[in-house]
Parts: structure tokens; C-alpha cells; sequence
């Protein structure tokens, strides 16, 4: 895996306008529905002066103090998009380092397919497309009538996307996939309506979003249905996770494809014998009950000899580093 080492990224981040003695504080919030989609349920970590607490996020705990003002003023966002089943707490150990070092950091269960959602429907092909115009309106509330828009610098913005979360994230910064390679192995899950969709020519055009400076893009769900053709207009920074034995769908092909498309070569982190969950933050003894009750015993499994904690502290320290490199002041 190609990686900064954590001594190194310490004394890089010592040096930058970010490391600063803050903890995480975490709100959270509700967007408003509009014409473009139902309200959205989310969760600020950023900036603040306390002391840290256990936080109930759901399916686990935040190290965080709830409600506490904002540290300081122009902030930049990041704003994470998660995966199929995922909710606004799958990456709150990284929101919460990002947050310690001057980040805001924004996360919304998406309405389509969150693990959280009453309205779940991941196999309608509108679980892909809505996705970036629910990251949109994430962005537009924090910049505008969010409580913290005074807080944040527009011009410092960036994405993180899990799996289906990092074909949001492509998408926002200018990917366009070409639906009909899906054609080529359509999805097998029951309920999966993509094939039909892509056939029937009903399927919306995924947005964009120019605000966007820098994105993290980790084991892209899909990442072979972007080409290069459908990659040329991407042109910020891109820091890109792959991984080698791929599960749920996913193979290695998705993530080195966007390797090889982007237009300029992005900071491509290969993760040797990693499966697509390693990317997920280790579970908890609570929610590892419930992976087992359901039988899905790959969300919190690892191949032989793979450390996912030991593997998560680099992790996040790469996107950290990545971040704090790309949109500073």
C-alpha cells in the first residue's frame, strides 16, 4: 500500500494552519425536502473547544461534544457519502480526526439506500443517480441557510464517497458512467431493476458539482463504468483506495480503471490483501451481533493476517494529510 507513514504525517500536520488543540463537535441536523428530493437526515462534526464525550450515533458512539459553538471561522467542509446499507456514522472516527485538525466534516443518510432509511430501495438504478443531487443539497444547506455557513470557506470544499458513495463522489466532480457497460454483467441481487432501467432509457443524468476542490475516493462501487471518455472533465485532485480481493459486487477492476481514465494520475493507494469491507471501519462488539444475526458475516470480516484497526489509524491519516495538503489556505 503506498502510504504516508503516521510519524511523518504528524510532523507534516504540525506544520500546517490545521493542526490545531481542537476536539470534535457534532450536531445534527435535518435538510429541509424541496423539489429535488425528501428531507435529509445528517450530522456535523467540526471544530470546537471541550471535552470529548460518548455520543449515541445510531449504531455506535461518537468521541465528540454535542452541540458545542464552532472553533474559529473559515472552515473547510468535507462532506462523505456512504454505501449501500451504510448512515451518517460509518466514518466517524475520520470526521472526528478531520474536525481535531480544523475540518468541518458533513454526512447524510442517503434517502434511496442508507441502513437507516424507512424508504430503502437500493435496487431502483435512482439509489445511483439521486445520490450527487443529495450531496448538492447537503453543500447548499452548509453554505447557505445552515447555522454555520459563516464558518465555512466555499472556496475549500471536498468529497469523500465509500463504495456507491465513490461513484457519488466521481460523479460530483465531473464523472459520467456509461450505463450500458452494465449491460456487459448486470447485477444478480433480487430486487436489482438497474439492467431493466438502462434498457428501458430511463435513466437520469447524475449531477455535478463545481464547488468541489479535492475528493477521496475509496473502492468505487461501478468504478468500470467510467472511461476515459466519461473522466476527462474531472480535474481536481484525487486521492483513490482500492482494494485486492474486492466482495459485494466489487473487484479490483472498479478502482484500477479510474487509475487508469482520470485524466491526471490520482494518489492511488492499492491495499494489499484487503477485501471491499476492510474499508469500513472495525465493528463493534454490538454491531458485529448484528452482522451475525443476519448472517452477513463478511461486513466484519478480514482475510487471514489483515489488521483492520491497525489499517483504519493509516487510513485516516492518508485522507487527512491528502485534505489538509489540497485545500489549504
Amino acid at each position: 500500500m503506498k502510504a504516508l507513514k503516521l510519524a511523518a504525517f504528524l510532523a507534516f500536520a504540525a506544520c500546517t494552519t490545521f493542526q490545531q488543540a481542537h476536539s470534535a463537535g457534532l450536531q445534527f441536523v435535518e435538510i429541509p425536502s424541496d423539489n429535488r428530493g425528501p428531507a435529509l437526515t445528517g450530522a456535523v462534526w467540526y471544530p470546537c473547544n471541550g471535552k470529548p464525550e460518548k455520543v449515541d450515533i445510531g449504531f455506535d458512539y461518537s468521541l465528540a461534544v454535542k452541540d458545542c459553538p464552532v472553533s474559529g471561522k473559515n472552515r473547510p467542509l468535507i462532506v462523505i457519502s456512504h454505501g449501500v446499507g451504510g448512515w451518517i456514522g460509518n466514518y466517524h472516527g475520520l470526521a472526528e480526526m478531520l474536525a481535531d485538525n480544523g475540518f468541518m466534516v458533513a454526512a447524510i443518510n442517503h434517502p434511496r439506500d442508507s441502513g437507516q432509511s424507512k424508504t430503502r430501495d437500493p435496487g431502483d438504478i435512482a439509489a445511483m443517480t439521486q445520490r450527487p443531487t443529495d450531496m448538492k443539497r447537503l453543500i447548499d444547506y452548509f453554505v447557505g441557510p445552515g447555522s454555520h455557513a459563516s464558518q465555512i470557506d466555499t472556496a475549500r470544499i471536498g468529497v469523500f464517497g465509500f463504495s456507491r458513495g465513490g461513484n457519488t463522489g466521481l460523479a460530483l466532480i465531473g464523472g459520467k458512467p456509461d450505463w450500458k457497460l452494465l449491460l456487459n454483467n448486470c447485477p444478480v441481487y433480487p430486487g436489482n431493476r438497474f439492467c431493466e432501467q438502462i434498457k428501458a432509457g430511463s435513466v437520469a443524468e447524475m449531477e455535478n458539482d463545481d464547488r468541489i476542490r479535492a475528493a477521496v475516493i475509496v473502492d468505487p462501487a461501478g468504478g468500470s463504468l467510467f472511461t476515459a471518455d466519461g473522466l476527462k472533465n474531472v480535474a481536481v485532485p484525487v486521492q483513490l483506495w482500492g482494494s485486492e480481493r474486492g466482495l459485494d459486487g466489487l473487484s479490483p477492476e472498479d478502482a484500477a480503471s479510474i487509475d487508469r481514465n482520470l485524466p491526471s494520475k490520482p494518489d492511488f493507494h492499492f491495499v494489499r490483501n484487503s477485501n471491499h469491507f476492510s474499508f469500513l471501519p472495525p465493528c463493534t462488539a454490538e454491531f458485529a451481533k448484528l452482522v451475525a444475526a443476519s448472517g452477513d458475516m463478511e461486513l466484519c470480516s478480514d482475510e487471514p493476517g489483515f489488521d483492520r484497526s491497525a489499517f483504519h489509524k493509516q487510513f485516516n491519516a492518508d485522507i487527512v494529510a491528502f485534505f489538509s495538503k489540497h485545500l489549504s489556505e
